[in-house]
């Protein structure tokens, strides 16, 4: 599936993430951490979960939630998938929302990605971690490709509950928020 030169430049500007509220919370030297990882699309390493914790003593809770997260990514997704293939038991067959299978792929990989984002919000113990312009983009992106909105938000509810369920229960008031805030967002775009 060849993508236009429209999709190619709404892919690289529709960046969920942004770190620019954080600096009154966190030194400059957290901010690159969480921002290099952005930029590379990766999860944080351990080595990066370490230094965080190394400014910031207080959050090394947060940051071995991240790191369960990040090690149980696979897991996760593949919950959340299974979920939507359940609700929406055509959508990838011809004329289904995720046909052809490319589609299909890239909405797992958004499903990765999301979880990813999430994770630095939990990491930084900051909700605020996504970027208005970046979601207006990927907005922009996912009207103009036509992605199933009403699969993707059930996709990331399933995220939340697959990644809450691998948790302590006595902390999923406080992880809660971090999920909410995403699919709150990516809720709007059905709304507009």
């Amino acid at each position: 599936m060849a993508l236009s030169e429209a999709v190619k430049q709404l892919i690289i500007k529709a960046r969920i993430v942004s770190f620019s509220t954080w600096q009154t919370t966190h030194p400059e030297a957290a901010i690159a951490i969480f921002q290099k990882a952005d930029n590379e699309r990766q999860y944080l390493t351990d080595a990066e979960l370490e230094q965080l914790t190394d400014m910031a003593p207080a959050q090394t809770t947060m940051a071995t939630v991240a790191q369960r997260l990040r090690d149980q990514v696979s897991d996760i997704v593949d919950e959340a998938r299974a979920d939507v293939l359940k609700e929406f038991p055509g959508i990838l067959e011809p004329g289904g929302g995720l046909y052809p299978p490319e589609r299909a792929q890239a909405c797992w990989r958004d499903f990765w990605q999301f979880l990813r984002c999430i994770t630095y919000g939990i990491a930084g113990q900051r909700t605020d971690y996504t970027s208005d312009e970046g979601l207006h983009y990927m907005q922009l992106l996912y009207k103009e490709l036509q992605v199933p909105l009403d699969a993707m938000v059930m996709g990331l509810e399933g995220i939340k509950a697959a990644s809450l369920k691998r948790l302590d229960a006595a902390q999923h008031g406080d992880l809660a928020p971090y999920f909410d805030h995403l699919i709150a967002k990516l809720d709007e775009f059905r709304q507009k």
